[in-house]
């Protein structure tokens, strides 16, 4: 049984038709029907395609372990894509062992050499030939000294400082939600980081600052953010990275 049938009949012994299933991971049918075929091609990237494994195992109650390791073994492109440049590099060894230099290619070689020592050797002459000439105008000619005039100091633009959020007061609670798809987060608190990864759509986590957090979104249009309590409106648009500090009044 392949992975992709694997997670059809999960789907079936769970009671839930495409649709669904669409509903409760917040996928598309038609990239769920893919992925029952076998095809992820998709989903993003390797990634993305086992965030989608994961949220769809947890959706209809199964582990998702098992098709995770049978994704890595049959479907990742990064070990493939290994493989292939391993027989890539051994093709081109064996072509270039069996490549053979002829007389009339070295002969032609050497010829070209020899001319091109003729042709340097005749512009050294007339380089030094010139040369001699310059020297004698030089004595005659004294030369006038040109003024010349400092160009302005090129102005450099700072980069634009970080947003900051004042929320009413006290410490601060944090919350981001995979609502509609993955994002790469970064989370800092007084210069020591919290989370750094992946939050794959369907997940979410807290973080609590004293004073103020910092945050990184890789896709700020499919995150929701809630602060003390209260709900965010979305930072950016779908994969539009934003970098924002929180603080405390």
């Amino acid at each position: 049984m392949t992975l992709g049938e694997g997670l059809r009949r999960a789907r079936e012994d769970a009671g839930l038709s495409l649709d669904e299933l669409a509903h409760k991971t917040n996928l598309r049918s038609s990239l769920i029907t893919l992925i029952e075929k076998d095809d992820f091609s998709q989903c993003g990237g390797d990634t993305y395609a086992r965030g989608h494994i994961r949220n769809i195992a947890r959706a209809v109650g199964v582990s998702p372990i098992e098709f995770l390791a049978a994704f890595d073994a049959d479907h990742s492109t990064d070990s493939r894509s290994i493989h292939a440049q391993l027989v890539d590099n051994n093709a081109a060894a064996i072509r270039g062992e069996n490549r053979k230099l002829s007389w009339k290619v070295l002969a032609g070689a050497s010829l070209s050499i020899v001319a091109l020592i003729g042709v340097a050797q005749f512009s050294i002459n007339a380089l030094d030939s010139q040369n001699s000439t310059s020297e004698v105008i030089s004595e005659t000619v004294e030369p006038s000294v040109a003024s010349v005039t400092p160009s302005a100091t090129p102005s450099v633009t700072p980069p634009a400082t970080t947003e900051a959020v004042t929320p009413t007061g006290g410490p601060l609670q944090l919350v981001i939600s995979a609502t509609r798809g993955n994002s790469n987060i970064h989370v800092v608190v007084v210069g020591k980081t919290l989370y750094k990864g992946p939050l794959f759509q369907g997940e979410e986590k807290t973080f609590v600052g004293e004073n103020s957090i910092s945050i990184y979104l890789g896709n700020a249009g499919d995150l929701d953010l809630t602060l003390n309590g209260e709900k965010l409106a979305p930072l950016g648009e779908r994969n539009q990275e934003i970098r924002k500090t929180f603080r405390a009044k």
